[in-house]
């Protein structure tokens, strides 16, 4: 198998995009600005907090006419044209989507896999502009503002409309459906004061940890299946364990890695341990809410009867997703994936480590508690965010690939970098601590390191032997 080297800048990502790819970028950060209440012209933006917006037409398809009964046209915008224009505070309640509407979605129906649609509509009457920026924001933590929205459209094949309507649904399903930001913040020490011994399980007996690269410099998430009991635990405990690791698996993608790499060691698989919830969860967090973070997935050691079960899970994959992944039987297949000596004992590698928890210490979550310190850094976070879509409002305006463009793009890039530091400056303010922070895989700073060098011991002389 050919690899890329792990400094190698994937397509599609903000370095390498094309001047088509840069475009559909602009557009996606136009509706997303105007979304938020913050296009900067008058046209569009007013007061946030209490004046309405000014209804602006959208530079989407998707309006159509309908008659009414007295015989006048009326014009019916789609889903993302009333997104754009509604009133930041309207005292009357959100009236439904009328069938005209329905009947041109922003997205179609065959491609509405999980109901973003739908997630959106609920958007559109429950959220106001700030509320949907300030929930964007707290999305991005230390990621490149584009390299999120890049997601997006590489996930909807480069259609920003698409691609609005997918990240709106995941921030509706992050705040109202998983609250994300509560399972960060209670982190591991949240769970035990809670007495929650069943989150608690899962993390002691290592059901699932990240450790390591592999030949791409993806981190690796183990999930060692053959630990899984159904009964031991509920759906949504497992939900929230999930939502746990992909959180933390996010903060440990670096520069040029944006992907990470998901192993299922089958090893000691029985039908016991099979569980069809958690799996659907996972694909449709892949799918749905996490685009383009799965860069390869890897079943080790699969039995046979594990044929007829993969039978049905393939039917619910994306063709893209079932694309990445692979089967292997032995250590040398595993290999053509991850290094022999990335590869643990555990499984056939020359890997010398094994999973072991740490528990919670006391008091390792205090900072969790200093909300002035918090409201602090978060003032100066907002000042960096104000700049950074100035920056994108003039970006946008720029010609495209003129010496003003590639200024201010530049000058994004800075703030971007700008607006991780000060992430990570508030992660002690904002995310419970966990394992990786405790054996110090996962620095304070954000530097991630799974393979600490072993301190030399120091060499005995003639003197010492005698």
């Amino acid at each position: 198998m050919t690899t890329s080297p792990p400094t190698a800048i994937a397509p599609g990502r903000s370095e390498t995009l094309t001047p088509e790819e840069e475009e559909k970028l602009k557009e996606l950060w136009k509706v997303v600005l105007k979304c938020f209440g913050v296009a900067g012209d008058d046209s569009t933006t007013t007061s946030r907090a209490d004046t309405p917006a000014v209804s602006v037409t959208p530079a989407v398809s998707g309006t159509v006419t309908s008659t009414e009964t007295n015989g006048i046209e009326k014009k019916k915008t789609s889903p993302l044209g009333r997104l754009l224009s509604r009133r930041e505070k309207n005292p009357a309640p959100a009236p439904a989507p009328t069938a005209a509407a329905a009947a041109t979605p922003a997205v179609n129906d065959l491609d509405d896999k999980y109901g973003a649609n739908k997630d959106y509509q609920a958007v559109l009457a429950s959220q106001t502009p700030t509320e949907l920026r300030d929930a964007f924001w707290a999305m991005v933590t230390c990621d490149h503002p584009d390299g999120l929205l890049l997601r997006f459209l590489r996930a909807r094949k480069w259609d920003f409309e698409k691609a609005l309507v997918m990240m709106v649904a995941t921030m509706h399903w992050r705040i109202k459906d998983m609250d994300v930001s509560g399972v960060v913040k209670a982190g591991e020490s949240g769970p035990l004061a809670a007495g929650d011994e069943e989150f608690m399980k899962q993390l002691r007996m290592g059901k699932s940890f990240l450790h390591g690269t592999d030949k791409d410099g993806r981190p690796i998430c183990f999930v060692r299946v053959r630990l899984h009991k159904q009964a031991d635990q509920s759906e949504r405990v497992l939900e929230r364990f999930t939502i746990y690791t992909m959180e933390t698996a996010r903060l440990m993608l670096k520069t040029p890695v944006d992907t990470a790499c998901v192993l299922f060691d089958m090893t000691g698989f029985s039908l016991a341990n099979m569980d069809y919830a958690p799996v659907k969860f996972m694909i449709k967090c892949f799918e749905a809410h996490y685009p383009e973070s799965l860069g390869i997935c890897l079943v080790h050691k699969a039995p046979w009867v594990f044929q007829s079960i993969w039978n049905i899970i393939k039917g619910w994959l994306d063709p893209v997703v079932a694309s990445k992944i692979h089967f292997t039987k032995t250590t040398e297949e595993l290999e053509q994936f991850i290094p022999r000596s990335h590869i643990i004992k555990e499984i056939g590698g020359d890997e010398d480590w094994e999973y072991t928890y740490v528990e919670p210490i006391e008091g390792e979550d205090e900072a969790l508690k200093d909300t002035a310190r918090l409201a602090s850094l978060q003032s100066a976070r907002d000042a960096v965010v104000e700049e950074y879509e100035q920056l994108t409002r003039e970006w946008i305006a720029a010609a495209a690939g003129s010496e003003e463009s590639n200024g201010k793009k530049n000058k994004r890039n800075e703030l971007a970098k700008k607006l991780a530091t000060g992430y990570w400056e508030m992660d002690k303010h904002l995310r419970g601590r966990t394992v990786y922070d405790r054996t110090g895989v996962l620095g304070p700073d954000g530097c991630v390191n799974f393979y600490p060098k072993k301190p030399e011991l120091p060499k005995m002389s003639d003197s010492d032997i005698d």
